[in-house]
């Protein structure tokens, strides 16, 4: 099985070749937030995770707290499922969700769109982990990586990619979530962090596994 990196290593290099203008200008715009130190106020190792109450595909209000009750969390922000890089993350997370039940492990997956009735009751019984909707990015921020997306990349997903965040986030158009991955013990406490603010890139699910090892 490859590992994540080479999935996305792989899809930025098509993106390279497909539109390297583009890629060079999403590049340009990474190394200026790095340089701005976005993401740098996301909760710390050691820090308690804020609690929250977000609804899932069906509507129905899911509480961290709960899911604490059963054991350790892993709560992944992603952009939406309009985002290559956030499928090929979810799928590499998918394929080791056995491992991450077998060490007592909850997974969510937090995004902010719209809980909007596309999927079925049949398809949503079908899911392995947990998929919230954090509409107006209060969540993200709680957690710092709420981030308003620069006008270059907004015009891009605007015009090239033809989304409307407006309604997909339904009215949150301009703030996605930093990708970021956060392993909660039971007590809530952070104990490992991925934070960056380049999207194209992610945490490995070996890593995670391994703090959730780390925990036990």
């Amino acid at each position: 099985m490859k590992k994540l990196k080479e999935l996305t290593d792989a899809k930025i290099a098509a993106g390279r070749e497909a539109n390297p203008e583009f890629m060079s200008g999403v590049d340009n715009i990474i190394k200026q937030e790095k340089a701005f130190e976005k993401g740098e106020n996301a909760i710390k190792i050691g820090q308690k995770a804020p609690s929250f109450e977000l609804p899932n595909p069906e509507g129905k209000s899911i509480s961290l707290n709960v899911l604490l009750e059963k054991g350790p969390v892993v709560i992944t922000f992603y952009r939406g499922s309009w985002c290559p890089y956030c499928n090929l993350q979810l799928r590499a997370l998918q394929a080791r969700l056995d491992d991450i039940h077998a060490l007592g492990a909850t997974l969510v997956a937090i995004s902010p769109q719209v809980p909007d009735g596309s999927l079925t009751k049949d398809e949503i019984s079908k899911m392995d982990f947990i998929v919230l909707s954090d509409q107006d990015a209060k969540v993200a921020l709680q957690y710092g990586v709420a981030w308003e997306v620069p006008e270059f990349l907004a015009e891009h997903m605007r015009e090239d990619r033809k989304l409307d965040l407006e309604k997909i986030n339904n009215g949150n158009g301009n703030v996605l979530p930093i990708p970021a991955t956060f392993v909660l013990g039971r007590d809530g406490i952070v104990t490992w962090r991925y934070v960056n603010v380049d999207y194209r890139t992610r945490s490995e699910p070996d890593e995670i596994i391994e703090a959730l090892k780390n925990l036990s």
